[in-house]
């Protein structure tokens, strides 16, 4: 596998989807969607992400899959410390999540 690349396939238009939607949602909890709101962003172009071989082939595909209560469960923690850092510890979250995604992400054969 030396010399493979990632290639990102994850377009403009969808994330201007993924921002409406969450937009919309974070309106109607009152800001609580923020702290699962890191793990669908990240997610979804991980999930739109190709392993290219040296030619530019696809050979893999990678794979992020968490279910919801992890989520949840995660995000708990941090609302609490959040409340408690009057919103520092929001910051430090977002890398966390991204280390817990990149730990469960996988590479599948196409």
């Amino acid at each position: 596998m030396l010399g493979s690349k990632f290639k990102c396939e994850f377009s403009v238009g969808e994330a201007i989807g993924q921002l409406v939607i969450w937009i919309l949602l974070s309106i109607v909890t009152l800001g609580l969607a923020l702290f699962v709101l890191p793990y669908y962003f990240v997610r979804a172009p991980l999930n739109r992400t190709y392993l290219l071989d040296r030619d530019g082939a696809k050979i893999g595909r990678v794979s992020v899959d968490v279910d919801f209560m992890d989520i949840l469960g995660h995000a708990l923690v941090w609302l609490l410390l959040s409340i408690i850092t009057f919103g520092l510890a929001y910051l430090i979250y977002w890398p966390a999540v991204i280390k817990r995604l990149l730990n469960a992400a996988t590479i599948t054969e196409i």
